[in-house]
This record gives structure tokens, C-alpha cells and sequence, in this order.
């Protein structure tokens, strides 16, 4: 397991999200802190999503020979050192000025695959030439299937490992976070937000020095050329195409030719769906709480969908990771892999690339150890005899 470089205080005193969390609200502005932190509505999704975990035991076998713990497993035909993927997540500039590039360049440190979002703010090329780590980029059914028929033929020249299509945004989710903490994108210095930028100095001072939060991948998109910020991310949503249906998933798979994942699916019958068009692997997401909010927490989802597809499928569990023991729970009910965003979103903000290492290395060895006090020597032996329903008192 790679060694993190020395860590810079108060980076070095974080051992877990809560932790890093607390960095980041003192290091963001607070509109853009509750814009990572907040779900929709009353956020009984977003509390869910990590409070699901605590429903599963975890059950450890005694002496077995636990010298040696091999994290490896493969997700989209590549073999990857541990089990948690990083998420697409929108705009990462907002958080930290290395954006990006720093979050892709650690996840292949830690060895991991980064997942690049249409919404970003650094090029698919630019991420492909500073990272040589697996990556998979993610993108939306839009009203201009031409412009998103070019964004696949960008992934396949930037030789990108896999395509994933997020299907659970058809509109935004009522983030009441956002009109209570003014949140615009980009930020903007506002009288009422002056205050919140003011005793961010740090982040305020590298907005002035570099203002760019140019929507890098969609920059070009038709009649949005001339658009910038808040007036580019309003036509995107508009673009979002209201009337998707399984057939134009399916054209996407035919498009792309290689591993294919669908983010945002919770029910079995969708698992089904996804194997019949042909995807390669499902995100069980409810989008970290931000679109429905009453649906269910990922962790719920996986054993039914894995028995409504066997093993024909690679299920992701995305949401509310916070713990290896979550990803050890996930993993037991049927997942193959687990992916994270607000932790590494919170490190990003807490100290940029060695902020996200830094997250992704607590929780790979909270992992290592996990396994050791549970006897479980390989991430390819886990199965649901190492779990139990949590028995009421």
C-alpha cells in the first residue's frame, strides 16, 4: 500500500469522515460547504443512506491464517487494489483549485478508478494525460444525441475504460441547502454571501487568481457557447432529455462497445432491465440523497437486485460509505465494489490531492484491518456468511 507523503496540519489530525467533514466547512464558504453537504427535502435519504449500514453485522471467523489480506477485485475488467471506486462528481473547481486533476491523479496513486462527471471542470483529454490510473466517464441522456454521440467518441480517443450513464435526474431534487445559503454557480461575491467569502480567505484568494469555472466537457455545446456559470448548467439541465427510455440506454451500450454502467438504479426490476439492454454493471445510487428523497438506501438494494440478475452483472453500492466496514457489509450482500463521493470531495477541500489521498487511505486501511479481524483473507472470499441481520434488542 502506497505511504502518504507527510501531511500538512490540520490534515494530518483527520482520521475519518466526520472528521474531514469538519475541515471542509472550514475551509468552503458555507454556500458551497451545504451544497457538497445537503440532500433533498428533509434529507431522511441522506441521514439513510450511512444509518442502513448499522442494520447488518458484521460476522468474524476465528482462527484463521490472516498474515497476508489481499484487497484486489476486478470492475470493469480491470483489476483494481482495493474495492471503492471514486464517483462522478459535478464541478470539482468549486472545492479546491487543483480540481479534477488532483482527485484523478489520486485515486491512481491509491490505485482506484476515478470517475470523471459531464459536468466538470477539466477536460476528459486533460484528465486522460495526467492520469494513467483506470478511469470511466459519466454522462446523461440529452436532447442533442449528436453531442453526446461526440462525447463517447472523446472517451473512446482518450482510451477511457468505461462508460456509466446517470438515469436519475430527469430534474434536480428540491436542495433546500442551496436557496437558504445562496448558492450560484459560479460563486459570486454577493453583499449577503460577503461574510461567508470573507473568512474563507484561503479559498477566496485562489477564486481571484483563477475565476475559470468553465464546464469543461460541455463548453462546447451548442447554443450553450457563448454561456458561462449559472446560465451554462441551466441549459444542461434543460438539455436533460425528459423522455429517455431503456431504448436509447440501449443505443448508448451499441454506441460505447465495452464496459457500461447505469447509475441510479434501486429496484430489482430495473437490474433486470439493465442485463436485457445489455449494460455490463449497475450503480445502486439515490444520488447521495440529492434527487428523492424517502428512497432507499443503497445498502437495502443490493441483495434483491443481485438475485434478480445472479452473477451477470457488476453491482456498485454508491452512498453512503463512511466506514470499511461499510464496504465490507456491501460487499457480503452481493456488491462488487463500493463508490464514494462527499468523502473525497471533503478531503479534496480540506487539502487538494493530498486531501483525497489521504481519505482514500484511512478507509483502504480501515479495510485491511477489517478483514483481519473478521478472518477474511481476500476481498473474493467475502459472502453473506460473514454477515447477519442485526437482531432487535
Amino acid at each position: 500500500m502506497p505511504v502518504p507523503a507527510r501531511l500538512p496540519m490540520p490534515l494530518a489530525k483527520c482520521l475519518n469522515f466526520s472528521d474531514f467533514r469538519h475541515l471542509a466547512k472550514r475551509r468552503l464558504p458555507a454556500p458551497l460547504f451545504h451544497y457538497i453537504d445537503g440532500g433533498a427535502d428533509d434529507e431522511v435519504a441522506l441521514r439513510r443512506n450511512t444509518a442502513a449500514f448499522d442494520d447488518y453485522e458484521l460476522m468474524p471467523r476465528q482462527l484463521t491464517d490472516v498474515s497476508t489480506i489481499d484487497t484486489r477485485t476486478q470492475i470493469f475488467g480491470k483489476t483494481i487494489a482495493w474495492p471503492v471506486l471514486l464517483s462522478p462528481t459535478a464541478m470539482s473547481r468549486l472545492f479546491h483549485h487543483q480540481k479534477e486533476l488532483a482527485v484523478a491523479r489520486a485515486a491512481a496513486n491509491m490505485g482506484t478508478l476515478y470517475s470523471l462527471s459531464t459536468l466538470a471542470t477539466t477536460s476528459l483529454e486533460e484528465v486522460a494525460a495526467a492520469s494513467a490510473g483506470p478511469k470511466m466517464f459519466q454522462i446523461y441522456v440529452l436532447k442533442d444525441r449528436g453531442f453526446v454521440n461526440a462525447l463517447v467518441a472523446r472517451c473512446k480517443a482518450a482510451k477511457y475504460d468505461a462508460l456509466c450513464v446517470t438515469v436519475d435526474t430527469p430534474l434536480a431534487g428540491n436542495r433546500e441547502r442551496d436557496h437558504i445559503h445562496g448558492m450560484t454557480l459560479p460563486p459570486k461575491f454577493g453583499l449577503a454571501d460577503l461574510a461567508s467569502f470573507a473568512l474563507h480567505p484561503a479559498w477566496s484568494l485562489n477564486f481571484i487568481r483563477d475565476p475559470d469555472f468553465r464546464v469543461a466537457n460541455v463548453a462546447e455545446m451548442g447554443d450553450a457557447k457563448s454561456m458561462g456559470g449559472m446560465g451554462l448548467i441551466q441549459y444542461v439541465n434543460a438539455q436533460i432529455d425528459r423522455t429517455a427510455t431503456w431504448d436509447d440506454i440501449a443505443r448508448l451500450i451499441e454506441l460505447w462497445k465495452g464496459p457500461f454502467a447505469i447509475k441510479g438504479l434501486q429496484s430489482a426490476a430495473d437490474a433486470r432491465m439493465a442485463q436485457q439492454v445489455g449494460a455490463t454493471a449497475i450503480m445502486i445510487s439515490n444520488h447521495g440523497g440529492r434527487q428523492l428523497d424517502g428512497a432507499p438506501a443503497p445498502v437495502d438494494c443490493i441483495a434483491p437486485m443481485r438475485d434478480a440478475i445472479g452473477n451477470t452483472l457488476e453491482i456498485i453500492c454508491d452512498g453512503g460509505i463512511r466506514r470499511g466496514t461499510h464496504v465490507l457489509k456491501a460487499l457480503a450482500l452481493g456488491a462488487n465494489a463500493c463508490s464514494i463521493g462527499r468523502p473525497y470531495l471533503f478531503g479534496l477541500a480540506g487539502g487538494g490531492q493530498a486531501g483525497v489521498e489521504h481519505v482514500l487511505s484511512r478507509l483502504r486501511g480501515e479495510i485491511e484491518l477489517d478483514m483481519t479481524l473478521m478472518g477474511c483473507r481476500r476481498i473474493a472470499d467475502l459472502d453473506n456468511t460473514f454477515l447477519a441481520k442485526r437482531r432487535e434488542p
